[in-house]
């Protein structure tokens, strides 16, 4: 597939760097048996992808370079920083919009094993960058496939194996959901602060900043379940940073895979045949 064609059948592609399109034309897509396969698959989430009915074709990754903006909290208040928040949260999408394009792009039904990383540049203390790695797969000949809400691809931050044992209970993943959440944490007064010295006691205030910050990030995280039409989320992980913002501000952020029950129960896989491992060692 040519670069223009591809642009024309889907104008978001046109973000793809030239190298990028170049790079996904020499692996696998479905209904094309040539080229190669690419994955960050373990040997066993190989095995158990292919047990799902589903083939890999090749890495897929999105990236964003972004320069997160400049927001200060009150001193002595607990609060939001939403200007931050909106800038770590668009700038996920936006790498994780580009993996997708990838996986489009070889018409992939979904990407599995996906992976979100920042990372600080050292040219700008501002300015990050947001990487999405995961590896599309393809069902087998026969199979009438999954997709992801509005028809694109599925996203899943799932093992192999964990795929894998999610199809095998009833369920099949829709998409990646994520809630992030920049909050300020109100420093002590000095005369409190004093008067903690030797003791031990609770600083409600940091507990209840923590406590927020938390929910805010995880009730985003529902919120998108509940638009992608979930019946919950599995393998949720909730994450802290500071990525070396002014102190007292931290990021919450809570990711997992949205999933739905299989309608169709045919699908569902069979349960792997069990095999006797021998060890040869003394």
């Amino acid at each position: 597939m040519t670069e223009k064609i591809a642009t024309e059948q889907n104008p978001a592609l046109a973000q793809l760097p030239p190298h990028a399109l170049e790079r996904l034309q020499g692996l696998r897509e479905t209904g094309r048996s040539g080229g190669i396969f690419t994955s960050d698959l373990s040997v066993n989430e190989f095995l158990m992808i292919r047990e799902a009915g589903f083939e890999p074709l090749g890495l897929v990754v999105g990236s964003c370079i972004y320069h997160v903006g400049i927001q200060y909290g009150s001193w002595t208040k607990n609060q939001e920083l939403d200007v931050i928040s909106q800038a770590m949260y668009q700038a996920r999408e936006l790498a994780m919009s580009r993996m997708e394009q990838e996986a489009l792009l070889l018409k992939a039904d979904g990407v599995v094993g996906v992976r979100l990383e920042v990372k600080r540049l050292e040219w700008d203390t501002n300015i990050l960058e947001f990487m999405a790695i995961g590896t599309a797969i393809a069902h087998s000949a026969g199979h009438p496939g999954f997709k992801g809400p509005k028809g694109m691809p599925f996203t899943s931050d799932l093992s192999g194996q964990d795929f894998w044992m999610l199809l095998r209970a009833g369920h099949r993943p829709l998409a990646m959901v994520m809630g992030s959440c920049v909050y300020h944490v109100a420093h002590q007064g000095v005369f409190r602060a004093l008067g903690n010295l030797g003791r031990n006691v609770e600083i409600t205030q940091f507990t209840q900043a923590m406590y927020d910050a938390r929910e805010l990030a995880m009730e985003r995280m529902q919120q998108e379940a509940a638009e992608a039409g979930a019946d919950g989320v599995v393998g949720v992980q909730l994450h802290e940073g500071s990525h070396n913002w002014q102190p007292h501000v931290i990021e919450f952020f809570a990711i997992g895979t949205a999933v739905k029950p299989i309608e169709d129960k045919s699908l569902i896989p069979e349960p792997a045949s069990p095999q006797i491992v021998i060890p040869v060692n003394d």
